[in-house]
């Protein structure tokens, strides 16, 4: 029998969500004055920040997506990265930012740097909804971050267990019962 999970306390609030992707979405229109961003949304995780970041940019946008998976059904990083889901378009001369709704270990995200550094972007960034330090494997952090977070399992507002929890507006924590 697998384990059992509960609902923590509530640590980011929707409205909290709000105003930090509107604040971040200002600060990457000022850093991107009088050019275009490409926003590369880390699929599935990152949808729901993405949406609401690329609404509180104001310079010309672009989006794409990937699908890169390290996790599998399990509440730890397995460190084998796999791209699901590759770019639609090239990215050559453009200025990029990885969207992702986590940096955890780094692993998957340090994998994803390098290869989109290969295709020889005009620049690279990342953009973040959550920061756990605590739990990096790899030296690698976000340009943008909206929250740093303490080690706890978090979901909602697009971050899942197992495929559940996503469609929460808020951000909890799972806690073992």
């Amino acid at each position: 029998m697998g384990k059992e999970y509960r609902f923590g306390e509530t640590m980011i609030t929707e409205e909290q969500l709000a105003k930090r992707a509107e604040e971040l979405g200002r600060q990457i229109s000022d850093d991107y004055k009088g050019e275009e961003v490409l926003c590369i949304g880390i699929l599935k995780g990152s949808v729901m920040f993405m949406a609401d970041l690329i609404k509180n940019i104001t310079v010309d946008t672009a989006i794409d997506f990937m699908a890169v998976s390290s996790y599998g059904g399990s509440t730890k990083s397995s460190g084998v990265v796999r791209i699901l889901k590759d770019l639609d378009s090239p990215i050559e001369g453009k200025n990029v930012i990885i969207v992702e709704d986590i940096i955890d270990s780094g692993i998957t995200l340090d994998y994803l740097r390098e290869y989109l550094k290969a295709m020889k972007p005009k620049s690279l960034k990342i953009c973040t909804l959550l920061d756990k330090p605590e739990r990096r494997a790899r030296d690698i952090k976000a340009d943008y971050v909206g929250f740093v977070i303490e080690n706890k399992f978090i979901v909602g507002y697009g971050l899942d267990y197992d495929q559940k929890y996503r469609n929460l507006p808020y951000i909890t924590c799972l806690e073992e019962v």
